[in-house]
């Protein structure tokens, strides 16, 4: 029998939206001044964070098996290889590829109500700074749909500055989450779920990436020749070390 092509169509739009939804659930400041409410979340808690692995050849990033799940990792065990060597090189790759965490809260953004919940991805500053805020008494649960409070994002290059930043400053009074009981009912239900956005890969999934990193065998580079990486031996890791150093 052959391949119904009716239902490849069907899982190819069906994967065109998710990606596009995925892209779509996510909001970043721009240069200049945003105002936006942290939306409250069941569990009581709208911060998550999460761990991730960048600069792995040509994969823009993943959640870390290890620091998310406590699970084998063999990249984290590369880093830590690459920490105890101790040379310069060495250190500075463990730094590129050593797993970062990343915060993340539900928003919605004034004046673009109609898109919605969407999810807001921020360092570890902004986050003590948010965290300072709702423990400050004056303000407290900034995110009560009746009695909390807007925050106004500044974000952008200050003069001299290498990196942008991120200013948050609360609105004076508080403020409704929304005019319209049914709006906000709809918000609280459509908050976009993180394990659904982030891809987990699995213990050997990461492998065959480092695998493919250390024996040059990307996207850009297939015909590498590969040497696969032994997470109990780690005798592979010490020649590819040796090899990526030279």
């Amino acid at each position: 029998m052959g391949i119904d092509m009716e239902k490849m169509r069907e899982r190819r739009s069906a994967l065109d939206n998710k990606n596009g939804n995925n892209r779509e659930s996510f909001w970043k400041p721009q240069d200049g001044e945003t105002t936006i409410r942290i939306v409250p979340t069941n569990d009581g808690d709208p911060f998550k964070d999460y761990w991730f692995h960048y600069n792995v050849g040509n994969n823009p990033g993943f959640l870390s098996p290890k620091k998310n799940y406590g699970e084998d990792d063999a990249l984290d065990t590369f880093v830590r290889k690459l920490y105890k060597e101790g040379t310069e090189d060495s250190i500075k790759m463990a730094k590129s590829l050593s797993a970062r965490q990343r915060f993340f809260a539900p928003v919605v953004v004034r004046g673009e109500e109609d898109k919605g919940v969407r999810i807001w991805g921020f360092g570890k500053m902004a986050y003590e700074k948010l965290l300072n805020l709702v423990l400050n008494p004056e303000y407290g649960d900034i995110t009560d749909s009746e009695t909390g409070t807007d925050l106004v994002i500044r974000y952008g290059k200050p003069a001299g500055a290498s990196f942008p930043q991120t200013e948050i400053t609360p609105r004076r009074r508080p403020s409704l989450l929304c005019e319209d009981e049914a709006q906000c009912s709809e918000w609280l239900d459509t908050i976009p779920n993180l394990d659904d956005i982030f891809e987990r890969k699995s213990p050997a999934d990461v492998e065959v990436l480092l695998d493919e990193y250390l024996s040059g065998n990307t996207d850009d580079n297939p015909s590498g020749d590969v040497e696969k990486y032994n997470a109990e031996t780690g005798d592979s890791v010490d020649k590819a070390f040796s090899e990526l150093l030279s």
